[in-house]
């Protein structure tokens, strides 16, 4: 037993020595980049993170054994959600300021004023005006009701679209200049622009020029999808107006409130699993799903739902004697909840059919529990999507706007399908790699290939997922050949409309492969895709499982220096 415990202290040890040589490394360019500029306030914050991270480590050390993997998440979970909310400033997530938008327009509702413009643009306080817009360079005016905004009607005797020059123009709008928008470009001024308004307390330019009283309406438009994506963001952002809180304040909360509501669900996901917690654990700590969690994607919303989904599936499938009807409910507000935000996520209904028939009572409540999840992500669908699925279904002649050129439809695809093979197979050969990488945590921020996990970093990470989705000695083997099969097709099923919607939305014709496809998409079918790895040929021979969620906790803590450091030398 000594011999045991001295090779696990032997273990910990290592990763904290490794801790210590990697934070020392990347506190020399922290070092060099504050030196550059003068601001030495870096120095501070790298310590302060160090610290947080070393103390972390040995707090975890002490009940890397004792908790539950659930309890030991919700710690984890959080504390690294607070690590990538510190490194990672608000809106350099992909896609966020249009996340932003969205949360502030249901924020307005919660509040009950008004939310939009007639434009359907969203009304926001003009000092916000700093997060899209960070240098003031736009042009604001303000209309006859004394709304402030950054557009102009365009010439009803200009024919836009006669000379070509339309890049700027969106429903009937002719914005006057793109914006330079908060985190976007992540630079040390990113960490300067949070320290002087949070520390210094220095007011922002749209500050000292608007007045609070007034209103605004945003250069960007909101997400059309279900309101219900955004309600963990608009909260925070509805406390931070309340308390008359900064821009950079405001977004920090919805970024706050949206981590709380991510690690809560996977909490729950996780006290479901039957099996396979350390897979679920494994995949919630990867670099790209925590910077997600901490972030006011609506990718939080359907990575949660998506992952209490698969843990009810496999908890009515291997455990639970029968199926009741607040599983049933449970399962159908889920794929209400997630379905609407993209609608490729509803083949992951497949895995319901993992559960058996006579779990039910017979096949009537078998086909009328079908029916109920199956009608109820359609109706959702119909409700929020209904324009979009019009449009994609009908449309014979596209256009992809960010590369001006034709796009493909349906219609083309289904009467040459020859051409649709050829880019999958194109997609999966060329850019396969890119899709592992992005999944696991390579390029963070704004798909920002200067931060997040290196390339070796995100290949021990993989083996370690591997390693924590294998067998161990003594554990049961629940799913059988057919259900392994299955959760392939419904895996791949999933992978595959994702690639065919990223096709017919964002892919020019002149190109060689699927435009748009990010590793992030894949994140949702990652836990149960993982699980068809447990066998009964390829048996570890002792459970590391905890050692190896620790060893992953301490390349996240290298993936923070390392993103900091790489922050701070953009001078």
């Amino acid at each position: 037993m000594e011999p045991m415990k001295q090779r696990c202290n032997w273990w910990k040890m290592a990763g904290i020595l490794l801790i210590v040589f990697l934070a020392l490394w990347h506190g020399l360019e922290v070092k060099a980049g504050a030196a550059a500029s003068g601001n030495h306030y870096l120095l501070i914050l790298y310590g302060i993170l160090v610290i947080a991270a070393f103390a972390s480590l040995l707090m975890l050390q002490k009940f890397l054994k004792r908790w539950k993997l659930e309890q030991l998440y919700l710690v984890v979970g959080l504390l690294l959600g607070l690590g990538y909310l510190f490194v990672l400033p608000p809106l350099s997530a992909p896609d966020e300021i249009s996340h932003y938008v969205g949360a502030y327009q249901l924020s307005s509702h919660m509040l009950g004023r008004t939310a939009n413009y007639p434009t359907g643009h969203v009304l926001i306080r003009p000092e916000d005006f700093f997060l899209q817009d960070v240098e003031g360079t736009d042009s604001y005016t303000r209309d006859e009701n004394g709304i402030w905004n950054t557009f102009e009607e365009p010439d009803q005797g200009k024919n836009s679209s006669a000379d070509g020059d339309n890049d700027n123009e969106t429903n009937g709008i002719l914005w006057t200049e793109t914006p330079q928008v908060f985190g976007q470009d992540l630079t040390q001024s990113t960490y300067n622009s949070i320290w002087n308004r949070l520390i210094a307390g220095e007011k922002t330019w749209a500050e000292q020029q608007f007045s609070s009283e007034d209103m605004a309406v945003t250069a960007f438009p909101p997400v059309v999808t279900t309101p219900l994506a955004y309600v963990p963001q608009a909260i925070g952002i509805t406390l931070a107006r309340l308390f008359h809180g900064s821009s950079i304040l405001l977004a920090y909360m919805g970024r706050l409130c949206n981590l709380f509501f991510f690690v809560f669900m996977t909490w729950l996901a996780m006290k479901r699993m039957p099996f396979g917690k350390e897979v679920l654990f494994g995949a919630a700590v990867l670099p790209m799903t925590v910077h997600l969690s901490a972030s006011m994607s609506y990718d939080v919303m359907i990575l949660a739902c998506m992952f209490l989904f698969t843990a009810v599936c496999l908890d009515l499938a291997y455990h639970k004697e029968k199926v009741q009807i607040r599983d049933i409910a449970l399962l159908m507000a889920l794929m209400a909840v997630a379905g609407p935000c993209k609608m490729v996520y509803g083949v992951m209904m497949g895995l319901c059919l993992l559960i058996p028939v006579k779990k039910f009572g017979s096949w009537g409540r078998w086909l009328l529990s079908a029916l109920c999840v199956g009608g109820i992500w359609a109706a959702a669908m119909l409700l929020v999507n209904s324009q979009t699925i019009a449009a994609y279904a009908t449309a014979t002649d596209t256009v992809v706007s960010w590369a001006e050129e034709q796009g493909y439809s349906l219609m083309y695809l289904i009467h040459n399908p020859g051409r649709l093979v050829t880019l999958f197979y194109n997609t999966l050969l060329w850019q396969g790699a890119y899709l592992h990488q992005t999944m696991i945590g390579s390029a963070l921020g704004n798909l920002d290939a200067g931060l997040g996990a290196p390339y070796l970093v995100v290949m021990i990470l993989t083996v370690c997922l591997i390693l924590l989705a294998l067998k161990k000695p003594g554990e049961a083997q629940l799913m059988t050949t057919g259900n392994r099969i299955w959760t392939v097709i419904v895996c791949a099923g999933g992978a595959g409309l994702t690639m065919l919607s990223m096709l017919i939305a964002w892919t020019p014709m002149s190109s060689s492969v699927i435009s748009g496809v990010q590793g992030r998409y894949f994140l949702p079918f990652l836990p149960v895709l993982l699980l068809i790895c447990k066998n009964d040929r390829l048996i570890l021979t002792k459970d590391i499982n905890r050692s190896i969620l620790y060893f992953m906790l301490v390349l996240n803590s290298y993936v923070l220096f390392r993103t900091f450091a790489a922050v701070v030398l953009r001078v």
